[in-house]
């Protein structure tokens, strides 16, 4: 069994906006900076990297995990994790700013190069058009997409029962990401663009990085790893009391 690596300390920047005000100026300067033509990488090339968060709000816990795949065998490459305090309340649309630190934290903890990077969340599928996944790809330069187990308050037409059928996902006339059946008669995913890939490319990435489960290896392993990481930390502090 592979060893659990160590958590990263997470750090909150000093001006990390504390408001939903100062939340949302910060969405609004940054989301000019999104790259929406990529190219991005080309499907099953390079590497692929997984990054997810799990909460104690009891605690007021997050921890992050980032876990590197070779995008062409799927096969895990490195992991890292990172635990530190939640860095901003809970405000639906807002989620980044509670996710970011523990997640940079993480990414920055990898020796091995993250290549695509794949949020269990959104990208420009976001009323304000700049969800975890934007974000985090303008922060880093990171080419980034969003694979989102819900499709948030957007339309769509429910796509054909084959895996690869899609459809997609609207505010109004405007597509902002595709609802994609990745298994054959399971419920699809809600595929949007981060930054650095197009959305069809998102798309193309998703389904080859889901060959067996609904959702991505990706996003499967980082789960994983980050509830574990979560479990020992609470467990740790618990021992210490």
């Amino acid at each position: 069994m592979r060893a659990r690596p160590a958590p990263a300390a997470v750090t909150v920047p000093a001006d990390w906006p504390a408001t939903e005000a100062e939340a949302r100026s910060v969405q609004d300067t940054l989301r000019a900076r999104v790259d929406l033509t990529g190219p991005g990488p080309e499907v099953a090339t390079g590497t692929a990297t997984g990054v997810d968060v799990a909460y104690d709000d009891v605690r007021g816990l997050v921890a992050a995990a980032a876990v590197v795949l070779d995008a062409a065998t799927l096969e895990v490459v490195e992991e890292a994790t990172a635990v530190g305090p939640v860095s901003f309340p809970y405000v639906p649309g807002l989620l980044a700013f509670r996710e970011l630190p523990a997640v940079l934290a993480a990414l920055a903890a990898l020796t091995a190069p993250p290549g695509l990077v794949v949020c269990d969340g959104y990208g420009v599928a976001h009323p304000r058009r700049f969800g975890l996944a934007s974000h985090l790809g303008v922060l880093t330069g990171l080419p980034a997409v969003g694979v989102a187990k819900n499709p948030f308050t957007f339309t769509y037409e429910p796509p054909g029962e084959r895996r690869g059928d899609q459809t997609p996902l609207t505010d109004g006339s405007e597509e902002v990401g595709r609802a994609l059946r990745t298994r054959t008669a399971v419920k699809p995913v809600y595929v949007s663009a981060g930054h650095g890939v197009p959305l069809d490319r998102a798309v193309a990435h998703t389904l080859h990085l889901a060959p067996a489960y609904r959702l991505p290896e990706t996003t499967r392993h980082a789960d994983a790893l980050c509830r574990a990481a979560l479990k020992a930390a609470v467990t740790g502090e618990a021992d210490q009391g």
